[in-house]
């Protein structure tokens, strides 16, 4: 992996339902985005709890939309909610479709403040919420066996099966698959078991709402206690964080705009501690520094999610004035190899 850190975009597939966005805005942006150099598109996912256009129909529609970019869910909350057959189904079919392009980011979703109506979804699907940790451990572990598998067999807590073939099977033979985690310091032992699981099951970590002290903390213990279960995390391990992002040359400006948008977004009053933990706002200089601290901190990949008005400006500015200053040889390569391949194409005319 690159010492760079990459970037990736989060498309807000909710403005379809909340009619912010349209369908064909969100795909030109990731097309944008594509061509800018940026390395990943991702989508957010619930079904009930926080309506919006579904994660899997958007990303299939991406799919065939761009040509190389890595496509998955931000997080993927539903999985324990999903039949683990089916959505290995659903994502080795998206997983051709792209190419090979996909990350599963798997998340057991939550409660509290930004999580929507997460009781009242686990109770539409008759699930009992307790039952969400191993439910989606189970999914990665159906993913992982039907995706390296034909005639497979599993029998789970929540799922078992006998002499089952899943087709198309994925180009990614070895899926990616990330664990999504949201823990609270403040509780220490749902915090262990949580990166337990990360260093247990997952080729990658994402995260949110916490500085880059803390990630740090995070990141030590997942890599602790992999090697506590004889699982040595290697250099493509991938530590990533979701951030939303405001890009204004008005500090003030541009603090107020994204509480605006988190209050409205999750119903909840954010004070501004709370917003300067999930969220980088200013002029792109202030910017550049508060990632640079995240990339010290450990952070290899980064997912943003832009949040102020004029969103394509946003992204073009991102794209402009804050990119370059960490992956300038990344762009720089994927110049050089475009050169080349067109190149290529020239000689064998």
């Amino acid at each position: 992996m690159s010492d760079s850190p990459q970037f990736g975009l989060v498309l807000s597939n909710r403005n379809i339902v909340t009619g912010n966005s349209t369908v064909s805005e969100l795909i030109q942006l990731a097309q944008k985005a594509e061509a800018a150099g940026w390395g990943s598109i991702w989508v957010g996912d619930s079904i009930f709890a926080k309506p919006r256009l579904d994660a899997l129909m958007l990303l299939s529609a991406l799919a065939v939309s761009t040509q190389r970019v890595k496509l998955g869910p931000a997080s993927f909350t539903s999985t324990p909610l999903r039949n683990p057959l089916q959505l290995a189904y659903q994502w080795f079919s998206l997983d051709v479709l792209s190419g090979g392009r996909t990350i599963f980011n798997a998340s057991q979703g939550a409660g509290g403040a930004g999580g929507g109506a997460f009781a009242e979804e686990f109770a539409t699907f008759q699930i009992d919420p307790a039952t969400r940790m191993r439910r989606m451990e189970e999914a990665i572990d159906i993913m992982r066996l039907t995706a390296s598998q034909e005639r497979a067999s599993y029998e789970g807590e929540y799922t078992s099966f006998q002499d089952v073939t899943v087709l198309p099977r994925p180009v990614q033979r070895s899926l990616p698959i990330w664990i999504s985690t949201a823990t609270d310091p403040r509780k220490p032992k749902m915090t262990a078991r949580a990166l337990q699981r990360v260093a247990r099951y997952a080729d990658g970590w994402m995260t949110l709402n916490r500085p880059p002290e803390l990630f740090a903390d995070n990141l030590a213990d997942i890599r602790r206690y992999a090697r506590e279960m004889g699982r040595e995390p290697g250099p493509d391990f991938v530590a990533s964080l979701y951030l939303d992002v405001n890009l204004r040359d008005d500090e003030q400006v541009a603090f107020r705009e994204s509480k605006e948008f988190l209050d409205d977004y999750y119903m909840y009053n954010f004070s501004r501690a709370e917003v300067e933990r999930r969220t980088i706002f200013g002029p792109p200089q202030v910017c550049i520094e508060r990632l640079q601290r995240y990339v010290d901190a450990g952070v290899t990949w980064f997912v943003l999610r832009i949040i102020g008005p004029e969103e394509p400006l946003q992204l073009q500015r991102l794209t402009e004035e804050v990119l370059p200053a960490f992956r300038k040889g990344a762009i720089e390569n994927e110049i050089t190899g475009l050169a080349q391949r067109e190149g290529a194409s020239l000689r064998r005319l």
